[in-house]
Parts: C-alpha cells; structure tokens; sequence
C-alpha cells in the first residue's frame, strides 16, 4: 500500500462532450496494465446533490455504485475499463460539496467566520479529492465542464493548490481539447486550442500533456506549433482521433507512448505495458464471425446515452460470443399489438429497457407479448421484467386488468410499492439502491449464465413484483428463478418453455466489464446467435 498517491487531473477545454471519460478511463487502463493500483474519481460542478432526479435526456443514464451512489455515467466507463468498483469516494457535486460547508455552517463549525469558495469550498473539494490518498498509487481526477465555465472555477482553483501542495512530480495535468478541421481551408486549425490553454494557465495551471481531438491526423508541423504557443513539449501533445470502438482508444494512446510519458513525469517504475488480452478483445469487436440484430425496446431512445451501460454491455457480451451486435433502436410508444409483428420483423432477440412512468409501457407489454409467444429471445431489465411480468398476467394467468400501481393502481397490481416506499415524498436517494444480495434456482436459465447459486446484483428502482399474485402466476407457468435470501422480494423471472425469456428486477449491465462482460448478456446475445442461424437454415 503506497505511503501517498501520484495525482493526475483531466480537464477538458473549447467544447463538451469530447471525451474526457473515455480518456480518464484508457489512462487509467493502460497505467493499471503497468502494474500500478489506480481508481478514477469525477468532479461534477452542476449544483444538483447527484444525477438520480435528472432526465435521461439532460444527462444520460445514472450508474449506480455497490455501495448505492447514483452518479455519472462515466463512472460506467471507469469500471468497464479498469475492472475496478467505484464507490461514493469516486464522484463529487458541488452541490454535495456546498451542501456538507452549509451543514457545517449551520452546526457551528465556522463560528465567527465569513464562509466562502476560498478557503472554505476549495478545502472541502481537495479533501475529496485526497479521500482516497495512499489506498492507490494513482489517483486520477475527472473534472467536469469546460475550463472557463463559471460552475468549474472552485475545481480548478482546488485543483492548483493541491498539484502546489504535494509537490511537481507528484501531479500532473492531462488537458484534452480540440483541433478543428476546417473543410473549406483545407487545414487544421490551432487556435481553439491555444486559447484553451491559455484559459487554463490564466486560473495558474499549465498543462503537462495534451490529448488534442480531431478528425484529421496532427502532422509534425501542427504539433510543433501546438507545443510552442501553449508551453508543452511536442512529444507531450498527442492526437486523440477518433476510433472505430472506444476500446480502441488505450491502444491508440500507448502507440503514442502516453503511459510512459506519465510515468516518466511522475517518476513511476513498473513493468512493461502488456495489452495483448485487451487488444484481442478489440479484434474481437471489429471483425466478429456472427452478427445479431437486437431490437432496442426504449422509451429515451432518441438520446442512446440514456442506456449508456447496456449498449457496453452488448458489445462486450458480443465479442466473447464472436458476433457484431446490432441494435434495432424501437420506441416503445410506436408499438402496438398490431403493429408489433411488423416492427419486429427481423431481430434475433429484443431487449426491453428499464426505464420511469406510464409513458410507451403499453409499447413494452406487445413487444413483449408478441417474442414470447413467437419463441424470440427476449431480456427485460428493472421496468422491463415488471412489463414481463404484467404481460404474462394478463395473457397467460387470465388477469386481463393486470398492471402496475405505478402506472394504475387498482386490485390487479402484480407489480406494487414496498410499505416502506409507499410514505417517501423526497425522490433524491430514496429507492432501492446498490448492490443486493440474490439467491438462484438450480436448473434456471440464470442458473445456467451465473454458474453460481449466490449473487450480487445493482438495484435502482421503487416498486417489485407483488406477491399476492406469486401463487397465480407461477401456477400459471411462471418460473421465479431469482429471489432475496429470505424469499421475499422477486429478483429474476423466466418463462421456462421458452428458448430463453429471463426479467430480472436488478441491473446487470452495472457490473460487465469489458473483455469478461456480464453472464447474463453473455447467455442472451448466445442464444440470438442460436436463434439467428435457426431462422437462416
């Protein structure tokens, strides 16, 4: 265990959304490929507490920790790359960081002192960042935004006084920004970046490494002048183009030697990089031997970041089963069950999403209704193992009425509040999350995916299967292969006559990883391919 950590800081300039979790994370891989103990943390500067009240389409999916922190999805990527849990310590608001110095304020702690963003917040922010000091040798931070945006100064003035505090050689900052390819030119153009760096230097931070992203590649010339107007060393400033797969990314970045220029500048020794299991699984994505269709059951579909976690958990499940997958993107409010035949036409299998409120559930139960009984794979995850469990009342235990309270409360709920839900007003934190303990039955489909009899699984929902209707529906045929140790609470229902029809209460898509993904998404993109090659004989 190090006595201290090495700290490096990713921050991002000239626009949103140019990767800045996908480069944490390849960092991040290609140093623990190294040999070194590294974790990730994601400094958010927006004033919400956490993303668990946002709409999927402002800020995509929540992910969920064991230990039940709804946070950013990026948190997603730091464990799909690193193969390592995140927990509460790994993520920080400046809402929470504003919350816990007010609570404080109001307890007295400050008595007789005026509070404000420096000392006061800053000091909150770095022991944030430093709670995971001497547990990893390298701790890297994430800091949401774009330099320059008003929410982000305290982050970056925390940032400064702790790369001061512990010292050069200790701290580094990745800064990731981009260069335009202007077509009507014919020619890249520098200046977004240097007036990046430029921002970034004036709160006093000059960048150690920058990960320029950009279409074309970065010439000589272009990184040479990159490297003379924003103070870096040439070898320092990197392209960042894009790629195929995002597990592309590591492999892209070592060619540039990115892990040893890291090393070097926080005077690390370790091992040789070894990436030979996880350049196989990226031959593995780019060129499968099959090839699946998935129809994509949503109701967020129009912003795929809303499923963030199992879309990565397709494409990893799709290459240990050597097949491209290909998603069918299906809005649930356009199916029907008259239509549902024609808009299915086609899949391997579907997958009917988690998701929140009445809207396109009605969508769900036909899409449902219509693989079940014509021998299609089917996966529901959270809402769509509850639309499972309503379609196979109504249609098969002879409960027509069937619902769920959320949707309609009346006395044909087979899907219902827990008591303890039913008194709860405030929504933040307030569900059932994190990771719950879950016992299987032998010789059930999950059974046969986890090859284990006790599991973990992520929750983050209100209600569960209602079982005053447990006696109807798997008298009826429904197979409760999934449930709490002490047997109360549903976790994972199946149809058993079917090819392969599993629900299941949690969601698995938290826990795959890439290069070993996930049992049950193994188990399923399986038996589309089976069902894929049947339908082609």
């Amino acid at each position: 265990m190090p006595k201290t950590s090495k700290y490096i800081f990713i921050t991002g300039g000239v626009l949103s959304s140019l990767g800045k979790g996908i480069a944490s994370s390849s960092i991040g891989l290609l140093l623990r490929q190294r040999g070194f103990s590294v974790t990730i943390q994601k400094l958010d500067p927006y004033i919400n507490v956490d993303p668990g009240t946002m709409n999927p389409y402002q800020h995509g999916e929540v992910f969920v920790t064991d230990d039940g922190a709804e946070t950013d999805l990026d948190l997603g990527h730091y464990e799909r790359f690193l193969d390592v849990n995140m927990s509460r310590a790994n993520t920080a608001t400046a809402g929470q960081v504003y919350y816990d110095v007010i609570m404080r304020e109001r307890q007295g702690e400050y008595l007789g002192k005026t509070v404000q963003v420096v000392p006061h917040i800053t000091d909150e922010i770095k022991r944030r960042m430093r709670a995971l000091d001497g547990k990893y040798d390298i701790i890297i931070s994430e800091i949401g935004g774009t330099v320059g945006d008003i929410e982000s100064l305290p982050f970056l003035e925390a940032c400064r006084q702790l790369r001061h505090e512990v010292g050069r050689g200790n701290a580094l900052d990745v800064h990731l920004t981009y260069v335009p390819y202007i077509k009507s030119a014919g020619e890249l153009k520098t200046k977004p970046t240097q007036h990046s760096v430029k921002t970034l230097m004036e709160f006093g931070i000059t960048p150690d490494i920058l990960l320029c992203r950009s279409e074309m590649k970065l010439d000589n010339d272009i990184r040479a002048k990159i490297a003379l107007f924003c103070n870096v060393e040439q070898r320092s400033v990197i392209e960042a183009l894009d790629a195929e797969t995002i597990y592309e990314v590591p492999m892209m970045f070592a060619k540039h030697e990115l892990d040893q220029i890291v090393c070097e500048k926080l005077h690390l020794k370790r091992s040789k990089l070894s990436m030979e299991t996880w350049t196989r699984f990226v031959h593995r994505i780019k060129a499968p031997k099959h090839s699946v269709t998935i129809g994509f059951v949503g109701k967020y579909n129009k912003y795929p970041d809303s499923y963030k976690s199992i879309i990565e958990a397709l494409i990893h499940a799709g290459a240990i089963n050597n097949a491209r997958v290909n998603i069918r993107w299906i809005d649930s409010e356009d199916v029907t069950n008259d239509n549902a035949a024609e808009m299915l036409d086609g899949v391997d299998g579907i997958l009917v999403a988690p998701g929140f409120g009445h809207r396109g559930i009605e969508g769900k139960i036909a899409a449902i209704k219509h693989v079940r009984t014509h021998d299609i794979p089917f996966f529901g995850i959270c809402l769509g193992m509850q639309c499972a469990v309503i379609e196979y009342a109504r249609n098969v235990a002879g409960l027509p009425l069937a619902n769920s309270s959320e949707f309609k409360k009346n006395k044909f709920s087979v899907i219902d509040l827990l008591p303890e839900q039913r008194n709860i007003t405030t929504k933040g934190g307030t569900m059932r999350l994190g990771a719950y303990p879950c016992k299987l039955e032998p010789k059930t489909k999950a059974f046969a995916a986890y090859k284990s009899e006790h599991i973990s699984e992520r929750h983050r929902h209100r209600y569960e299967f209602n079982n005053e209707f447990r006696e109807l529906l798997t008298g009826t045929g429904l197979r409760i292969s999934g449930s709490s140790p002490n047997g109360e609470l549903v976790e994972v229902v199946e149809v058993p006559q079917h090819p392969w029809f599993v629900g299941v209460q949690f969601h698995p898509e938290l826990k795959s990883r890439a290069v070993t993904g996930h049992p049950l998404f193994v188990a399923f993109i399986k038996a589309t391919v089976r069902h894929a090659a049947e339908a082609a004989e």
